[in-house]
């Protein structure tokens, strides 16, 4: 398990961040919000032998830092947090992400499920729990979750989150991993304009000394590959002091 701690996460672990241009080693990992230690130190082992690395944070501030560094396949999420509760966490994550989210809480209440479920949770556990009920829900939501999963079509380019590729008129286009993570997070954001930090958090964690100008050469280096012209976008647009904007048309658009 890697627990974080108040320690300023950029220097306690920027040793396990994925270099540029390199596959992140943690696609089916969890990430527990929570600040019950003993839950979180069970969860590892029993998620662990499910073939899980499970990262474990104990408030919101540090769990939306692991949020944006390591990418996890789910979280797992506990209401009663100390600071910013659960429901302000979610409705935080689901600004700028549709991460898989199972809401743990000790109360219960009706009124709880049904505020997790419409602030965008995608299930809800009450504790106590079964350890191998958790280990089941996650299992099924990731199930749905790749089923659902679909080739994106905008005219000439298509985009296989899936199997992480790019095709333009058929053709297969040649992506670093960082590249494709930028285009997947604009993809994802479609029509949503995301700030250069954002962008820089999102694609390469936020305990990288970086600037930038790094992300202006990244997307530069994306709209050739892409033939995409700056002064005429097609796929990504340019807005003046606030950053980029995925503006492809689906082909499913009517």
């Amino acid at each position: 398990m890697i627990e974080v701690d108040q320690v300023s996460i950029a220097a306690k672990v920027p040793q396990l961040l994925p270099a540029f241009g390199e596959e992140c080693s943690m696609r089916k990992s969890v990430l527990v919000i929570d600040d019950d230690r003993k839950l979180c130190s069970l969860l590892s082992d029993y998620l662990g032998d499910s073939g899980f690395e499970v990262i474990s944070a104990p408030n919101a501030e540090d769990g939306l830092r692991c949020l944006a560094q390591y990418r996890p396949a789910i979280v797992i999420l506990d209401v009663m947090l100390p600071g910013m509760d659960g429901f302000d966490t979610c409705r935080a994550i689901r600004q700028s992400s549709s991460i898989p989210i199972i809401m743990l809480t000790a109360r219960g209440e009706v009124t709880d499920r049904v505020v997790g479920l419409e602030l965008g949770a995608d299930d809800y556990l009450s504790k106590p729990f079964e350890p191998r009920e958790l280990v089941a829900r996650i299992q099924a939501i990731l199930r749905r979750r790749r089923a659902a999963e679909e080739v994106w079509s905008f005219g000439p380019l298509q985009v296989d989150p899936e199997r992480r590729s790019v095709s333009l008129d058929g053709q297969p286009v040649p992506l670093t991993t960082a590249e494709f993570d930028l285009l997947e997070l604009l993809v994802r954001s479609r029509g949503r304009v995301l700030s250069r930090n954002h962008i820089l958090e999102s694609v390469r964690g936020e305990s990288w000394e970086l600037f930038d100008r790094s992300i202006d050469v990244l997307i530069s280096r994306l709209r050739h590959k892409l033939a995409d012209d700056a002064r005429k976008p097609r796929y990504i647009r340019t807005v003046r002091g606030a950053g980029y904007a995925f503006v492809g048309a689906p082909d499913d658009d009517s």
